[in-house]
């Protein structure tokens, strides 16, 4: 695996670059985001490691440009002071966030988790590989990652697609902010539920026509959240 770490506080950076390569990892990094952009566009990369402030361009507006053009996983590193900048991250397209101080250890299991999801859902040979949903508005493609809504290709990052793959795995089936955690981050959220709700609204931000009366991922009062469409077929030949 080849990775971007893009931060700009040296001993941070030197401490997780360590950590990264002793898990046999390709690591490039650099301090700022404007660079952090280059490097993108002319190599290839599996994970985008983004601190938010840095020099050049800022954490927000470099996940803003890679989301425009791919669908890399992206994770998040953040001032607790900062939360609202957090949030704002999600809306723009990272898949998981860490907030400062942090231990390196912790940002590994991060990774190991985000890989586990992403293998979860490409190597799930057993189960229908395309779906439709309300006479075809929805179509799914599990062995693809592709989703079309309404005719139209829509572009899912990947915690957004294991989210839907876990909804409509089981749709009709309440899923708590707990359940959503385990099942698409890999981890159960401590106290901060904040980035489930964030994914599920970006989620619904795609799929529905009307965001405030959604008909496909619903919001369950003091329960969660669960998708109301049930599939028109089981399999598409």
């Amino acid at each position: 695996m080849k990775i971007l770490l893009v931060e700009d506080e040296p001993k941070i950076r030197e401490v997780l670059t360590a950590y990264l390569k002793n898990e046999g990892w390709d690591v490039d990094y650099t301090p700022n985001g404007l660079e952090a952009v280059q490097m993108f566009d002319s190599g290839h990369y599996d994970l985008l490691i983004l601190d938010l402030m840095i020099e050049g361009l800022s954490g927000e507006e470099v996940c803003k440009q890679v989301r425009e053009k791919s669908v890399v996983p992206i994770i998040m590193i953040t001032s607790k002071s900062r939360e609202s900048d957090t949030i704002a991250g999600l809306y723009l397209g990272a898949d998981d966030y860490i907030a400062k101080p942090f231990r390196a250890k912790e940002v590994i299991a991060r990774i190991y988790a985000l890989r586990r999801r992403i293998y979860a859902y490409t190597t799930a040979k057993e189960k229908p590989s395309l779906l439709t949903f309300n006479k075809g508005e929805l179509v799914v493609n599990l062995q693809e990652n592709t989703l079309l809504v309404r005719g139209v290709h829509t572009s899912l990052t990947t915690t957004e697609f294991k989210m839907l793959s876990v909804f409509i795995d089981k749709p009709g089936r309440i899923f708590s902010r707990g359940d959503l955690s385990y099942h698409v981050m890999g981890y159960r959220f401590q106290g901060d539920s904040r980035s489930i709700d964030t994914h599920v609204k970006n989620l619904r931000k795609k799929l529905e026509e009307d965001t405030r009366e959604p008909k496909y991922i619903l919001t369950m009062v003091g329960s969660g959240y669960k998708f109301a469409a049930e599939p028109d077929n089981k399999e598409v030949e």
